[in-house]
C-alpha cells in the first residue's frame, strides 16, 4: 500500500490486517451502516493485473469466459478465467485506461492468476504485471452515493458496469442494494473525495463491503475455493460474466457443454447461519438426506448486523430447496435460504 495514503488511512482511525483495512474500531456500527446509509471505503484488500501490447486483446479474448471486445473507456465487465476442464481459478472486474486492460480481484489471488496467465503468452506481445500500487481503490454505495459523486466528478455512470474516467480518476458503477462505485484514481484525489464523502457518509472496512457483494450476490473465487466450481455454479452468467457466443477459450466446451446440452447441477445461493466461528470459502455444507456426503462450499461470507453471518454457497439444486442444510457438519448450525436480488435462470 502506498505509504502516504496508509498514514492518512491511519489518521483516520483505520485498523489494518494482513490485506488491507479490516475496520475502524466499531465493526457492528459499519455494518449496520452499510446496509441502511451511505458509506465509502478503502480498498486494497483487492489487487490488480495490467496486461499491455499490441496482442492485449486478443491473448485475453482467448483466455477469459467474456467477451473482451465489450469492454472500452466507457464499459467494464466481469469475467472469469478457467482451467481446462472449465473450473474457474479466478473471477474479477476487467477495465480499460489507456492502453492497458486492469483485472481487479482479491490480493492474495493476484500472484497465482499472473504466473498462470504469462504461461500462455508465447509469441504475443503481452505484458503482463502486478499493478495493485499504481491507484488508490475506493468504494462508495448508499442512496446518497450518486449525488455525492456527481458533486465531486461531474458526472457518474448511469448503469451497472458503466465506466465515467478522465485524467484524475476512473469511475465503474458496480452492482449493490445501493447505488454503489468503485474509484480508481491518486492520492491526492482519493484523499479530497475522502474529506468530502466523511460530511454525511461514513468510512467502513473490507469486512463490511464484503456484505455489501455479498447482498449483491456477487461471487468470488479465494484460494481454497480455486478450481471448484464451473462459472455456472457461482451464477456468473447471471451477473454479465460469461459470454456463450465469445469462442473458445480455456474449458470453454464444458461451459457450453452445461449451458445448453447439460442439466446445472449446482448453483449458488444466499443465505443466514448462526455460527460461533467465521465461516470460510471452501468450508462444506450438509443436508440432513445426505449425511455422509457433502451438499455444498460456501463461497464467501461476512457477519450481518442483525447477528450470525450472510454467505454465498454452492448448492445441489436438488437438495436445497426444503433441505436441512448445515454448515461445517451434519449437525452444524443450520443454513436459512434468502432471496438472491437477481432470479435464477435455468441452464
Amino acid at each position: 500500500m502506498n505509504s502516504e495514503w496508509k498514514a492518512f488511512l491511519e489518521n483516520a482511525g483505520a485498523e489494518f490486517d494482513a490485506s488491507g483495512v479490516s475496520d475502524y474500531g466499531n465493526l457492528p456500527r459499519e455494518l449496520s451502516v452499510a446496509i441502511t446509509g451511505n458509506v465509502f471505503a478503502d480498498l486494497s484488500h483487492y489487487g490488480l493485473i495490467a496486461i499491455h501490447g499490441e496482442d492485449a486483446e486478443a491473448f485475453l479474448q482467448g483466455q477469459l469466459t467474456n467477451d473482451i471486445r465489450r469492454v472500452d473507456e466507457q464499459h467494464s465487465q466481469l469475467s472469469g478465467y478457467c482451467n481446462p476442464k472449465g473450473r474457474l481459478l479466478a473471477i474479477f472486474r476487467i477495465f480499460r485506461r489507456g492502453d492497458s486492460y486492469y483485472l481487479c480481484l482479491p490480493g492474495e489471488m493476484v500472484e497465482e492468476l499472473i504466473k498462470r496467465l504469462r504461461m500462455f503468452v508465447l509469441r504475443s506481445k503481452v505484458t503482463i504485471d502486478d499493478a495493485s500500487d499504481s491507484f488508490i481503490h475506493l468504494g462508495v454505495s448508499g442512496t446518497d452515493a450518486e449525488l455525492d459523486l456527481r458533486a465531486f466528478t461531474g458526472t457518474v455512470p448511469d448503469t451497472v458496469h458503466e465506466v465515467f474516467q478522465n485524467d484524475e480518476q476512473l469511475l465503474i458503477r458496480v452492482p449493490g442494494i445501493h447505488p454503489s462505485f468503485e474509484i480508481f484514481t491518486n492520492t491526492a484525489r482519493a484523499t479530497a473525495l475522502w474529506e468530502r464523502l466523511n460530511v454525511r457518509s461514513a468510512p467502513i472496512g473490507a469486512t463490511a463491503w464484503q456484505l455489501l457483494d455479498i447482498q449483491a450476490g456477487i461471487p468470488m473465487i479465494y484460494p481454497a475455493t480455486r478450481e471448484a466450481f464451473v462459472p455456472q455454479m457461482t451464477n456468473l452468467q447471471l451477473v454479465d460474466g460469461v459470454s456463450f457466443k465469445k469462442g473458445c477459450y480455456p474449458g470453454q466446451e464444458i461451459v457450453a457443454r452445461t449451458q445448453y446440452l447439460g442439466k446445472l447441477k449446482r448453483r449458488m445461493y444466499k443465505a443466514r447461519v448462526d455460527s460461533n466461528h467465521t465461516p470460510t470459502p471452501g468450508e462444506d455444507i450438509f443436508a440432513d438426506a445426505e449425511p455422509d456426503q457433502s451438499a455444498g462450499q460456501l463461497v464467501s461470507a461476512a457477519p450481518h448486523p442483525d447477528g450470525g453471518f450472510v454467505v454465498l454457497a454452492v448448492l445441489k439444486i436438488a437438495g436445497a430447496d426444503g433441505a436441512d442444510l448445515h454448515l461445517g457438519a451434519v449437525d452444524g448450525p443450520p443454513l436459512r435460504l434468502e432471496q438472491l436480488p437477481y432470479p435464477f435462470a435455468e441452464a
